[in-house]
């Protein structure tokens, strides 16, 4: 019965045990980031998208995410359309070329297969704009997969920080009849980027500043803090 949450609960384990120093390197970029009134880029394709919505405009979360999102890309414009597109090298330069992004910000690119061309040359074309970008994905996934990019590039390589989510490829926990079954990126996934962003605030705390942090819109005197956020992040985080 248990044998799901069992499998999510030991794969954690590992990433918590030995993500350690990239998630210490990813927070202090990002903390600095942030302190220096800088943005948080998330893009993902296909199931990787919902996670650049986990952390958006989240009651406790981080202000400055801006998420990059392409329709086409989702899966509410058809399921195998997106994940065809997704394979389609230079697709990004037609949607990456007027993103707003600038030196000093941060651009976290997820894929765990890391095989595919649009989110490679997303992560390409962030670093040409300036930013530093991490790669949420498995370099394990990908090395047991022949990559699609043109260049023959995978998500690990072309990023400046790896946070290795250890999905295996196929990215199933469970197994049986010889049928892989049950997903474990989008849950591990969460649980880092949360894991990440409530470190950046504590560390921003501790730094004596005060951290851009939404409130729950259902307590008192929220809808005057988050506008207050609003308007601070709306020029370059017009999603807001």
């Amino acid at each position: 019965m248990n044998s799901y949450f069992e499998e999510v609960q030991a794969l954690l384990t590992i990433v918590e045990q030995q993500e350690k120093q990239s998630i210490k390197e990813s927070v202090e970029h990002i903390a600095k980031a942030v302190m220096s009134d800088g943005i948080i880029h998330l893009f993902g394709s296909g199931h990787s998208h919902i996670l650049t919505e986990e952390v958006f405009y989240r009651a406790g979360g981080l202000a400055a995410i801006r998420p990059i999102f392409v329709e086409d890309l989702m899966l509410f414009k058809g399921a195998s359309r997106s994940s065809q597109l997704e394979r389609q090298n230079d697709l990004s330069e037609k949607f990456m070329h007027d993103e707003d992004i600038r030196p000093g910000d941060v651009c976290i690119v997820i894929s765990s297969s890391g095989v595919n061309p649009v989110p490679i040359d997303v992560a390409t074309i962030a670093k040409e704009k300036g930013a530093f970008v991490i790669g949420l994905t498995s370099p394990e996934y990908a090395k047991s997969c022949p990559s699609r990019h043109k260049q023959k590039h995978y998500l690990h390589d072309v990023v400046d920080l790896v946070i290795d989510n250890h999905i295996a490829k196929g990215d199933t926990l469970l197994k049986s009849n010889n049928i892989p079954f049950g997903s474990g990126s989008t849950v591990v996934g969460a649980v880092l980027l949360n894991m990440i962003f409530t470190q950046v605030i504590q560390t921003i705390i501790e730094s004596g500043e005060s951290p851009p942090v939404f409130l729950s819109s259902n307590i008192e005197g929220a809808d005057e803090h988050n506008q207050k956020i609003i308007a601070k992040y709306k020029t370059r985080i017009p999603q807001l």
